[in-house]
């Protein structure tokens, strides 16, 4: 089906309210429109969402938005209804009754635009009507893709088996359907674009990657001394910036409550933001902090990806992230606006004698991962070479991470979305993670400019080749 290039734009402008697109978004259209595979890559900000809900509604038939987080998708389902237009959203935490009507209005075919997360994708009463023959669904859209890489072996196991859902949609639907995957992130360097690929099994996919070079986004990276001199510069960097919007990112949980109780005793209204806390909880803090009534959230990395505040000025990491693509995901919620923003990080002296904190939480990071590598090898001796997942996750606690992890390494095959294979094949590969951590260590280091680092890393080294920003702390040094 043909749709022209005016009905395209007429679209845009009576939704959206645009004139016209933003490069690349029109050709991301155009590519959707036409069924094919795409992988895109484009900075947060950067109008991401349009792209693959154009197409969605200009067409008839259902496409599948897999996002990983509840916020995500009620941000995007809320925008989409108040335009008047037909989308859902399936998660966890919804009261049965929205449940249930979604689960209706999907079988009655009422639904151009399906929000999920990969679990419950998988989960047997959404994909026993996913694979009704009747029911006509164009594409399946990965948002925030790189988490199927950061997340996939580990926390969320369900990314891993996402490849085998086509496939296995096809067999349910009348020959010659086509069913097209595309998926969106701002942050993958050249292995995660692999991993991206290979998991999804894209055929010949269209790749559309941006530069993630923000002019106005200027990184630096600080020594804090002692655990109470890190408290000090941040405090003396929120005193500078009164009334300004921002983020302080924290690795875990317990730190976002602490570090958010302290600041509070210095008479900020802030509050914590993390995984654990409840949906009503967590969507009072963001809406405190969307609409200004608390300048800056004290949070984990659980908070930020989908939400949309243009003016958010800064963007501190009380501790490093371990990843690059975190890093950069995260300071790019600052500055959507356009206008100068800082994106400072906090980081123990080298030796660790000091503070030896920063060292720990490496360590601890790097053990993790060791161990679930352990845990999965054990496994493989115990689980049946064929097997069933849901089966394999009732017998052992561990298995649906185990199973993720041998598929990583190439020790098993997904049948399809349920069931396994394990093949003998496979190589024991070293976490890709540990490498990751590596280039963090070294961004956080390094002396040349901080930006021509970053290019680099996401591969766009022709660019990088005589490149000085001019505005991070080192070229500013």
């Amino acid at each position: 089906m043909s749709i022209n290039s005016q009905t395209v734009r007429a679209t845009l402008q009576k939704i959206w309210g645009y004139d016209d697109f933003r490069p690349p978004q029109g050709e991301i259209v155009n590519s959707l429109l036409t069924k094919k595979d795409a992988l895109i890559i484009m900075p947060t900000g950067g109008g991401k969402s349009i792209c693959f809900q154009l197409p969605a509604l200009l067409q008839t038939g259902l496409t599948l938005v897999v996002s990983p987080l509840v916020a995500l998708m009620e941000n995007q389902v809320q925008e989409l209804l108040q335009h008047q237009q037909k989308a859902a959203l399936l998660h966890s935490e919804l009261p049965s009754f929205q449940r249930r009507a979604t689960l209706q209005a999907l079988e009655k075919q009422q639904l151009r635009l399906l929000y999920l997360s990969p679990e419950t994708l998988l989960s047997t009463p959404v994909w026993e009507r996913l694979c009704q023959p009747q029911l006509q669904i164009n594409s399946l859209i990965l948002d925030e893709a790189h988490c199927l890489v950061q997340w996939g072996d580990t926390f969320r196991p369900a990314y891993r088996r996402l490849g085998t859902v086509r496939p296995a949609l096809l067999k349910s639907k009348p020959p010659g359907t086509k069913i097209s995957i595309a998926a969106f992130t701002a942050t993958a360097d050249p292995s995660a674009q692999k991993i991206i690929q290979t998991v999804l099994q894209l055929q010949t996919p269209e790749i559309f990657r941006l530069n993630p070079y923000r002019p106005n986004l200027h990184p630096s990276v600080r020594i804090a001394w002692t655990p109470r001199s890190r408290k000090q510069q941040l405090l003396k960097f929120i005193q500078k910036r009164p009334q300004q919007a921002g983020l302080i990112y924290v690795r875990t949980r317990r730190d976002s409550e602490e570090l958010a109780a302290w600041l509070a005793e210095m008479g900020y209204a802030t509050a914590s933001y993390h995984a654990g806390l409840g949906a009503s909880e967590r969507r009072t803090v963001e809406a405190n902090w969307l609409s200004g009534k608390m300048p800056f959230v004290v949070c984990t990395c659980a908070f930020g990806m989908g939400i949309n505040k243009p003016d958010c000025r800064w963007v501190v990491h009380f501790h490093s992230p371990h990843l690059m693509s975190e890093y950069v995901q995260e300071i790019g919620r600052a500055g959507r606006d356009g206008k100068p923003a800082e994106a400072l990080t906090l980081v123990s002296e080298p030796t660790g004698w000091l503070d030896p904190e920063d060292k720990q939480r490496q360590k601890f990071f790097d053990e993790q991962m060791r161990a679930q590598q352990r845990t999965a090898q054990q496994l493989v001796k115990k689980l049946p070479k064929q097997g069933e997942v849901n089966k394999v996750i009732r017998q052992f606690s561990d298995g649906a991470t185990a199973l993720a992890l041998l598929h990583s390494s190439g020790q098993l095959n997904w049948l399809d979305p349920f069931h396994y294979v394990i093949s003998s094949g496979g190589k024991n590969q070293p976490a890709t993670q540990s490498q990751a951590a590596k280039q963090m260590q070294q961004y956080l280091t390094t002396k040349k400019c901080r930006w021509q680092f970053l290019l680099n890393a996401f591969g766009f080294e022709k660019e990088a080749a005589n490149w000085r920003c001019g505005h991070c702390d080192n070229c500013r040094n």
